[in-house]
């Protein structure tokens, strides 16, 4: 056993910048959006 939470290990795979305790950069490989409103908000930004 690891010792690390499921969170932990997705942190700690998807951290590109920062030093433990401190703010840290994450890369998102995949943002999943489900709500009604989410093509026009998607439209407003182009």
């Amino acid at each position: 056993m690891s010792g690390q939470t499921i969170f932990d290990k997705l942190w700690n795979q998807h951290v590109i910048a920062g030093q433990e305790g401190e703010p840290q950069l994450l890369y998102i490989d995949l943002h999943v959006i489900h709500e009604v409103t989410s093509p026009q908000a998607f439209q407003g930004l182009r």
